[in-house]
């Protein structure tokens, strides 16, 4: 690529983190924004988006923009034709960011990114196939087969986090019901540690300030690394319902592996030993195959932009 700094930016439900990342795939520089949200004008998204890629950047030349989003990206890698989160809808992103930033532009789903990331440098490296899910705000996922991202038609494959696993059950962001992201998700923890919150003592009062509505998902987390029950209870739900979708993927695809990213999967074994216990028990013929290992993401909330700084280089 030409002299100048790959810069890659994920963008999710609440915020937006950009840096420059090199051929090795190491971060040297990062820039946080917050998401102005889905009730905003989509230019103060790509004005969040702009920012957090020149700040990262520091004032050096940018030689390409590598860009993981939240949402469903067509098969050419051109626009964000919906995002449950985001106010996109069929938007031209790539152009729009190529004539703002005078370089090229590589697009693609955020958790499409993220498997790039871990099949190169991360937990799914030596894998001829793998299964991508990212616990954010909601679920996204992707397919490694043979070392590549398996897209689609249409460029949407593995949007896991709409699997209705709940028939008319709780109301989800995309205007369905009962998607496994309103059951396994930042935004279902927090839920459930609100819901459990008006039923027994927990810390999280005191971190709150007695306010369950300002509960957030570290709270929580840190609040289970403290031993609170409260906090333990939520991520057991979370957990046992992560291990029953990631059960009904393994027997639809039958992956050597499945890494679970996204800020969520940062609970670590708090998050993941029910969710392998519930792998085990829903798995169809579990006794009789070889269950692939659940392990977390090694790259951790920098996964979608290297493997989006990936993607331009």
């Amino acid at each position: 690529m030409e002299s100048g700094v790959v810069v890659g930016v994920d963008i999710g439900g609440t915020k937006v983190l950009a840096g420059v990342v090199d051929a090795q795939g190491r971060v040297s520089s990062t820039a946080l924004r917050t998401t102005p949200g889905r009730r905003v004008v989509t230019a103060q998204v790509e004005d969040a988006l702009v920012e957090a890629i020149l700040g990262s950047a520091g004032g050096r030349p940018l030689a390409g923009v590598g860009v993981a989003a939240a949402g469903f990206v067509d098969s050419r890698g051109e626009r964000v034709m919906f995002a449950p989160h985001l106010p996109w809808q069929g938007e031209p992103l790539r152009r729009l960011l190529e004539e703002r930033l005078d370089c090229p532009v590589a697009l693609d789903n955020d958790a499409n990114c993220a498997a790039r990331a871990e099949a190169h440098h991360g937990a799914a490296r030596g894998a001829t196939s793998a299964l991508m899910i990212t616990m954010g705000t909601g679920i996204g996922g992707a397919v490694l087969l043979d070392g590549n991202v398996l897209r689609g038609a249409n460029g949407m494959a593995g949007e896991f986090g709409h699997m209705q696993v709940v028939p008319d059950g709780q109301a989800c962001e995309c205007g369905k019901k009962g998607c496994w992201e309103q059951y396994s998700s930042g935004n279902a923890l927090v839920r459930n540690a609100r819901a459990l919150m008006a039923e027994q003592p927990s810390v999280l009062d005191e971190m709150s300030g007695g306010s369950p509505e300002r509960v957030t998902g570290p709270m929580v987390t840190s609040a289970a690394e403290e031993g609170d029950l409260v906090a333990r209870a939520a991520f057991a739900t979370v957990g046992e319902w992560l291990g029953v979708g990631v059960a009904n993927l393994v027997a639809a695809l039958d992956p050597e592996v499945v890494v679970i990213g996204g800020g969520v999967s940062a609970a670590g074994d708090k998050l993941l030993d029910r969710a392998r216990s519930a792998l085990q028990r829903n798995l169809v013929g579990a006794a009789h195959r070889a269950v692939p290992s659940l392990v977390a993401a090694q790259l951790g909330p920098q996964a979608g932009m290297i493997g989006a700084a990936l993607l331009v280089r």
